[in-house]
């Protein structure tokens, strides 16, 4: 019953990269409303002083999905008393704060790293995977870190050549990716994703692959 147990708990996924760019946002909103649309109960936290997660929810009028703003160094507490009811909480992570990006590190269970198909992001993420290569030495593990590649263009050679060199950080690729389309962008001005639009069945397939394959890590 302890394994039962543990499986309703709520899951927290944080989706860090601390340049910005990579499509952090465009993730977490097309992510959370695909476990939405699966039944799943989901609360997504802007830890963006930026704000670009409450700015969608806004365009929305805040009647897609939960939307809170964390945007503070005691996120890992905060969370504790606003995850209660839900099956996941997923946090939009702040670029270049370290201290945020470590207190997002500490509440959660999974890491998703967005990371485009260019050298200068597989750079930029040096100091991230350090920081959580620290932390699952303290835990045992926890939180589970991947690499996503996102905003990956058709036809290119790039994500190979991207997976070879994050091959070096010793953190593991998903399988799913997400390719660069315009429709991301256009149902994201309105708060929405592209679950919204009937027609974007490519882009519904990439994230519905994205989910599946995060639910089964998280199992």
């Amino acid at each position: 019953s302890s394994k039962k147990r543990r499986n309703l708990m709520t899951k927290i996924i944080a989706i860090l990269n601390q340049k910005g760019g990579v499509g952090k946002t465009t993730i977490a909103t097309n992510l959370g409303v695909g476990l939405l649309r699966n039944g799943k109960k989901v609360l997504l936290v802007d830890s963006d002083p930026q704000g670009s997660l409450r700015d969608w929810n806004e365009a929305n009028e805040g009647k897609v999905i939960n939307v809170v703003g964390l945007d503070r160094e005691t996120i890992a507490k905060d969370i504790e008393g606003v995850k209660q009811g839900y099956d996941f909480v997923i946090i939009d992570g702040a670029p270049q704060s370290s201290k945020l990006a470590g207190s997002a590190i500490k509440a959660a269970d999974l890491v998703i790293i967005p990371v485009t198909p260019s050298p200068y992001d597989v750079w930029a993420c040096a100091d991230l995977v350090e920081i959580i290569k620290a932390r699952q030495e303290v835990t045992e593990g926890n939180p589970l870190c991947y690499f996503l590649i996102s905003r990956t263009r058709k036809g290119t050679n790039l994500s190979n050549e991207v997976k070879t060199a994050l091959a070096d950080y010793t953190i593991p690729i998903l399988d799913s990716m997400t390719t660069h389309r315009e429709v991301y962008a256009k149902t994201a001005t309105d708060g929405l994703t592209v679950f919204h639009d009937s027609k974007a069945v490519e882009a519904i397939n990439e994230i519905t692959a994205l989910y599946n394959e995060i639910l089964t890590i998280l199992n």
